[in-house]
């Protein structure tokens, strides 16, 4: 079908001819005698168009239609668009249709062509409405609600239900941007939001405020539930993004959870943000990778009690997460470009010796770009184990490798190149690849 109209209307006559009509154009037909009847049919159901008769009894097409956007704004769904239907020829009660936020009018008895023309152009302009309206309250990249959105929609929440209200924030992200690049930081998120998805479902929100911050309502949610959250977030995320970067991913990558108590007690979303952020705040402090919900008395942390050994312990403890990978640093391009800056204007004060080396991958034809990436990915691990750990890594281009290698000579340089060279000649998926290089000293 193509699409679903109701028709409310109390005369069987009028609801006889509208079913003939739009049956004949493929339409799914739903006919109702009351505007009582309606409201509880909207209760479970979400057709694309309503056709309401204004002259019922008991309770006229005026009425029905407040109660109906009083139902759709009580239940958190969309308006249905909604043309009236009527005998009369009265401009004063078209106007007041019109002013109480109907889609149309059609005169009854109806005319074939105008009833179908008018319905085809009211769902036409609903669904580009609904699209733009998707637009504007979409993050694009996770299909979450913006943070305009999703702060009015916790909001009411947090005025209608009990719960937690959450703080959803990425621990040492931006070392995946910097590492990695915006690109595959961009994967991350998106799958983090498949994550939260999967774990926060229901009824209950999700949001994005920020580059790497998430918000959250969860209905019925005691303490440990926020820790369990925490602790699954955990889990799933250090799972995806193995699969993303492999199995030398070495970034103490997480989420920190901080959440507040919804509850008679507190109702109000700006102290609730405040509340779960100073939760989070705690989380940060001590280890991140997990979750709290805010207490009072634990979350007053006045900063000059702070003991600067532990908090230089504390430090250490979230950098030595990270377990050091054989073989040269693999860097974004922003990243490499801090690395090599500094480490140039370093040897420039200090002194030393550094090369700068391009390696460039040819051979295959533009028509064979799959052929030539799943080459280059071998050759990008060759080269990593090849190199230091001391050397630094950038893939200028799907074909190109450019290399700083801080303190080794030419000599070595050269022999370092050759066994690269070597072992590419003996993998089988090098295939009609070659391999060129172009070195420098700096």
């Amino acid at each position: 079908m193509e699409n679903w109209i109701v028709a409310v209307d109390d005369e069987a006559f009028s609801l006889t001819s509208v079913k003939q009509i739009l049956s004949e154009e493929n339409m799914k037909v739903s006919c109702l005698r009351s505007g009582s009847n309606l409201l509880k049919f909207m209760e479970k159901n979400s057709p694309d168009l309503l056709l309401l008769d204004i002259m019922m009894p008991e309770m006229d097409g005026f009425e029905t239609y407040e109660k109906l956007r009083a139902l759709e704004d009580s239940l958190g769904k969309s308006h249905i668009p909604v043309i009236f239907l009527t005998a009369e020829n009265d401009s004063e009660v078209e106007q007041k249709g019109l002013m109480a936020g109907a889609s149309d009018f059609v005169k009854k008895p109806f005319n074939r062509e105008i009833l179908l023309q008018r319905i085809h152009n009211t769902i036409a302009n609903s669904k580009t409405i609904e699209s733009l309206t998707e637009e504007a309250t979409l993050d694009k990249l996770t299909g979450f609600l913006n943070k305009a959105s999703g702060t009015k929609r916790a909001a009411k929440l947090c005025q209608e239900k009990d719960g937690r209200l959450m703080i959803l924030d990425l621990d040492s992200f931006k070392l995946v941007n910097d590492l990695y690049g915006h690109e595959m930081g961009d994967k991350v998120l998106r799958a983090f939001a498949k994550i939260a998805a999967q774990n926060i479902t229901g009824q209950d929100l999700v949001s994005r405020i920020g580059g790497d911050e998430f918000m959250a309502f969860v209905e019925h949610a005691g303490k440990k539930d926020v820790e369990l959250l925490a602790g699954k977030l955990n889990e799933r995320l250090r799972q995806e993004a193995v699969l993303l970067m492999g199995e030398d991913f070495d970034i103490p990558l997480g989420v920190s959870v901080g959440g507040a108590c919804v509850s008679d007690e507190m109702r109000d979303y700006d102290t609730l943000f405040s509340y779960a952020d100073q939760a989070l705040y705690t989380v940060k402090q001590n280890g991140k990778h997990g979750g709290r919900v805010y207490e009072k008395s634990a979350d007053l942390v006045i900063a000059n009690e702070v003991d600067p050994e532990k908090e230089l312990a504390r430090i250490e403890k979230i950098f030595d997460e990270r377990n050091e990978s054989d073989g040269a640093l693999f860097l974004g391009q922003d990243a490499f470009t801090y690395v090599y800056r500094y480490i140039v204007r370093f040897q420039k004060r200090y002194g030393g010796d550094a090369l700068k080396l391009l390696f460039i991958l040819s051979g295959l034809p533009e028509q064979k770009p799959e052929e030539l990436a799943d080459a280059a990915e071998s050759f990008s691990r060759l080269i990593q184990s090849n190199f230091r750990r001391s050397d630094v890594i950038m893939q200028s281009k799907t074909n190109e490798f450019f290399l700083f290698l801080p303190e080794l000579s030419k000599e070595n340089a050269t022999k370092v190149i050759k066994r690269v060279l070597s072992d590419w000649e003996a993998l089988p998926e090098h295939g009609d690849v070659k391999v060129t290089y172009v070195m420098k000293s700096v």
